[in-house]
């Protein structure tokens, strides 16, 4: 049952109600606005019109209010099921942004402080047949980080490092600010019976034409003693069973292995066929079915080749025993606003990505794990995925307790929640973080230990070699050899095109820049030997239209204050070089448009 309807928000002043009265049952909401869920504040906002269009011109300035209210999502929903005996109700949120608190009824369920993962509480006596009031109050950050200490190294803001949620939502050099709220992806109300399926483990350990391995292991909760649990693994296509098994739960864990004979292999779509297998797993309480899984499955085979065959350092992703040219780019969120966007924006992103020729994509690590459809879609398409870790840009406070326990959870939840993708190439712990902290550590501009660094070389190698040893880990991006952005090693960030650092240079020498047209100048790439390029870029115009839509009439021209206030990033001058270099300065806006697209 989805709880995605006839939900009312409604903000209040930090400290202005009490709590328990606004969860009650008895509280009058007919005044509230009505939301979308999934969703958030902001998007509601927008469309009942209390705040502008943030994008256009300097609108974003008019909403910061939003950031510093509590939040309160009510709804009522009815529930009329008879519960047999063994039967028990769970409630889940697959996604809270972020520091949220859960009343059902008026009781309080618990509180939440990851965007990240999901929530899920048993509910079954708090549960009542006929009407019921489910409501989620959401903090202001301020609340929760106000008192924690924010001098460390952080760009774009400080208190971003002790928040576990989106870190470009608090702006970076390519979008504004805008600190969500709500509640971003699906609410479920689900009955359980004696046990259930908690997570799904499937990987391929070995594959040829002749024959695959595929192992299955399945995570099992059980509620009731003494009933014998099994569970059932099937593997099918085209509707077909192909293989199946059945093995008895022990210690909470279903384990067995299928053999599939001339398997139809999982390939990006420039070297093959996506295939896709069915997987379904149904769990047996003394021999009646209780639950069941089900997902798609692609059978193959993948590593990262760290040296080649004369034992040269390399880079290279080999699938099913195949080298494989990774072409692609970096994945951000695809909205300020991601909660609100629609599944067919990411089909029809990810289509274009598959046009364009791009075999692989980065989910960057300052934004979010994709939703589902995000990794349906590359599994389809036959996508690779770089999954970055949600850290990026900053120093993480890795000596508290309490923050760790948060990334130690968030961590083991991304990991089962996405090892079973055929799409997932590589678990990478940071975006820049290692590379950052060494060479602003040997230019004196930070002087504070490496925080975060147990987050990444302790916390994350310990948890994936117990939950996905398939793939390999990779600490940072960029990563590896004498300065972590080495051309003669690992990954590489070419910032020498627009931010114009001056390369190589080893560990313990400052980083600098040449800010030339010669030294930011894109016809640098041709002279870049990396390994492998995970990420580079510039800042361009965006198209007429876009523009016009988002800049007031009388900004829409050159060198206007509106069209610097859509430039994020600092040095505005870059963008100017770097056309001054190859084209000419723009004199207007349409040379602008054009030169710098």
């Amino acid at each position: 049952m989805k709880l995605n309807c006839n939900w009312k928000i409604r903000d209040f002043a930090v400290g202005e109600a009490k709590d328990l009265e606004v969860a009650s049952p008895d509280y009058i909401d007919y005044f509230w606005m009505t939301a979308a869920v999934p969703g958030d504040v902001h998007s509601a906002l927008i469309q009942r019109g209390i705040i502008d269009d943030p994008f256009f011109g300097h609108n974003d300035q008019k909403c910061r209010w939003v950031e510093e209210k509590v939040w309160w999502y009510r709804t009522v929903f009815e529930w009329r099921d008879e519960l047999l005996p063994g039967e028990r109700m769970e409630l889940e949120f697959e996604g809270l942004d972020t520091y949220a608190t859960v009343y059902l009824n008026g009781v309080e369920l618990g509180s939440t402080d990851n965007m990240f993962i999901s929530h899920t509480f048993e509910v079954t006596r708090e549960l009542k047949r006929g009407k019921n009031v489910l409501a989620v109050k959401f903090d202001p950050i301020a609340v929760h980080v106000q008192e924690k200490v924010k001098y460390y190294w952080s760009g774009f803001s400080k208190k971003r490092i002790w928040t576990r949620k989106s870190q470009s939502q608090f702006g970076w050099d390519w979008g504004p600010r805008f600190v969500c709220a709500g509640i971003w992806k699906e609410v479920h109300l689900r009955k359980k019976k004696h046990a259930a399926i908690r997570h799904v483990y499937a990987r391929t350990e070995s594959a040829n034409q002749e024959q695959a391995v595929v192992h299955v292991d399945a995570e099992i909760a059980r509620f009731a003693r003494g009933k014998l649990l099994e569970a059932e693994v099937q593997l099918s296509y085209g509707g077909a069973a192909i293989a199946a098994a059945k093995v008895e739960v022990a210690g909470g864990r279903a384990a067995l292995a299928l053999r599939v004979d001339r398997p139809k292999l999982w390939w990006t779509h420039d070297l093959g066929t996506p295939e896709l297998y069915d997987l379904r797993v149904r769990l047996f309480a003394d021999g009646e079915p209780v639950d069941e899984h089900a997902s798609k499955f692609g059978i193959r085979t993948l590593e990262v080749q760290l040296k080649d065959e004369k034992g040269d350092h390399s880079f290279t992703f080999v699938l099913n025993g195949v080298k494989l040219f990774a072409k692609g780019a970096n994945w951000i969120p695809i909205d300020s606003f991601v909660a609100a966007a629609p599944d067919s924006r990411y089909k029809h992103l990810l289509q274009m990505s598959k046009d364009a020729n791009m075999n692989m994509l980065r989910v960057w690590g300052g934004g979010i794990y994709e939703k589902d459809v995000f990794y349906d879609e590359c599994d389809r398409l036959g996508i690779l995925v770089w999954q970055d870790f949600m850290f990026a840009c900053a120093l993480y406070p890795d000596y508290n307790k309490n923050f760790m326990a948060n990334v130690r959870e968030e961590v083991t939840a991304v990991v089962k929640r996405l090892r079973s993708r055929p799409c997932l190439a590589l678990w990478c712990g940071n975006n820049e973080n290692d590379w950052l902290y060494e060479a602003l550590y040997s230019s004196g501009e930070i002087s504070d230990p490496f925080y975060g660094e147990k987050i990444y070389h302790e916390l994350m190698p310990e948890l994936l070699a117990q939950l996905d040893p398939t793939r390999l880990f990779w600490p940072s991006s960029p990563y590896g050899g004498n300065d972590h952005n080495s051309r003669d090693e690992g990954d590489t960030h070419n910032w020498q095109v627009w931010h114009g650092n001056i390369e190589p240079r080893v560990f313990g020498q400052p980083q600098v820049q040449d800010y030339s047209i010669e030294g930011i100048s894109f016809k640098n790439f041709a002279r870049d030997t990396t390994k492998f390029a995970s990420e580079f870029g510039m800042h361009a115009s965006a198209n007429r239209y876009t523009l016009k839509r988002n800049v007031p009439a009388d900004g829409f021209c050159w060198g206007s204050d509106e069209m610097a206030y859509r430039n994020k990033d600092i040095h505005h001058l870059k963008g100017i070089m770097l056309m001054e270099g190859y084209t000419g300065i723009p004199q207007n806006m349409e040379q602008y448009i054009n030169f710098s697209s």
